[in-house]
């Protein structure tokens, strides 16, 4: 471990910190409590602060920048057809949502002609977080691969697919 550059790196991070409480001089860690949500237009009361203090000067909440974060993808199965690739995903359950999610911009990123298929364990297994409605039911895999457009199958009915291919 480089010891110098994290010695460095902490000075850095004190001298900033010494310079904001310098030149906003209400404030220092927990010493301004507020109740309740912060003023329309900003997302926490520290954001707020912040720019009714040390930071008045400079522009808030300007930009929207886009961004990507490169990720990989390994398909569980798949079958080469004349036209096209079908990636199967096998589907025990999701353990959440953003792992579901995931899965809607893994098909955004195939190519058109592909197609991610979804081959659930058991399709009406509960999503996660998943609020009981009125009739007492829950959101389940095989609703939501419908929702999101996604053809889904089971061990008994994925000869189906087999056969189209």
């Amino acid at each position: 471990m480089n010891w110098k550059f994290v010695i460095q790196s902490n000075l850095m991070r004190f001298r900033l910190v010494g310079l904001i409480r310098l030149y906003c001089s209400t404030w220092t860690r927990g010493s301004i409590m507020h109740k309740g949500k912060p003023p329309k237009g900003y997302d926490s009361w520290f954001e707020y602060d912040l720019h009714t203090g040390v930071l008045k000067d400079c522009e808030y909440h300007t930009e929207v920048l886009p961004y990507t974060q490169q990720k990989t993808y390994e398909p569980d199965f798949q079958i080469n057809t004349k036209d096209a690739i079908i990636f199967i995903e096998a589907k025990g359950r999701f353990r959440d949502s953003a792992e579901a999610r995931k899965y809607v911009d893994i098909r955004e990123s195939i190519q058109e002609s592909d197609e991610l298929v979804f081959l659930f364990y058991d399709p009406k297994t509960p999503m996660p977080r998943a609020r009981k409605r009125k009739d007492g039911t829950k959101f389940t895999h095989a609703e939501w691969a419908d929702k999101n457009g996604f053809r889904h199958y089971t061990i008994e009915t994925i000869t189906e697919l087999l056969e189209e291919a």
